[in-house]
């Protein structure tokens, strides 16, 4: 039986699938991770970044300069 009804019905599953698969491409499969979208679109020709591990305390210069006025003060009450 291929009436009316199932020619419509037959039109609105492929509409259906027009419109789907059109939203499905207009959005893309990009994620929100840490501020970034991933993939982009340029992600093959984006440079790398890397960043080479430091020492752990971020502020040695700061202690090692704290250590050294504090020895200094030391250093002046002691004449």
């Amino acid at each position: 039986m291929s009436g009316p009804k199932t020619r419509v019905r037959g039109l609105v599953w492929i509409l259906a699938g027009v419109v789907s698969g059109a939203l499905f491409a207009g959005t893309g499969c990009q994620v929100d991770v840490g501020g970034q979208m991933l993939p982009s679109p340029y992600y093959l020709k984006d440079d790398v970044q890397y960043f080479s591990p430091g020492t752990e305390f971020k502020l040695s210069r700061e202690a090692a300069a704290l250590k050294e006025a504090q020895a200094q003060q030391d250093q002046s009450r002691m004449r």
